[in-house]
């Protein structure tokens, strides 16, 4: 009796352990069949794909950008703040673009997708026909 309940224990906390290392496998196999793919993505499925990822993770599916463009604290920032900026904790920000890459619908793809990137991970996914 007390050996069914000892597997039955052991047999739950191997599953709690293993869990979050399968779901992190699904995600790679998720990347990597994104990446023998086609080149065009859905928006969801590129929003799912892209989401929080580092730049290392996105340039190995879709490759290097067409451009790229860092941000920059605008010149009359503190006087609209009406405060001095906190330059102590300073964040990375860089917007990496790429071209007719996301389906909008069956026929026609975006003009440009730009990928904003704070502190190496992918924050903010847009989509523009008039760049």
């Amino acid at each position: 009796m007390h050996l069914k309940k000892f597997l039955a224990v052991f047999c739950t906390i191997s599953l709690i352990v293993a869990a979050p290392q399968m779901e992190a496998g699904a995600a790679e196999k998720a990347v990597k069949a994104a990446k023998s793919s086609a080149r065009t993505y859905d928006e969801n499925e590129f929003i799912n794909l892209f989401s929080h990822k580092s730049t290392k993770q996105v340039t190995e599916v879709v490759g290097k950008p067409v451009r790229t463009s860092q941000a920059s604290k605008p010149s009359e920032a503190e006087t609209t703040l009406g405060r001095p900026l906190d330059k102590s904790n300073g964040a990375k920000v860089e917007m990496w673009y790429y071209q007719n890459m996301v389906r909008y619908d069956d026929k026609h793809t975006y003009k440009t997708v730009e990928l904003t990137f704070v502190n190496d991970r992918c924050l903010n996914i847009a989509f523009f026909n008039d760049r």
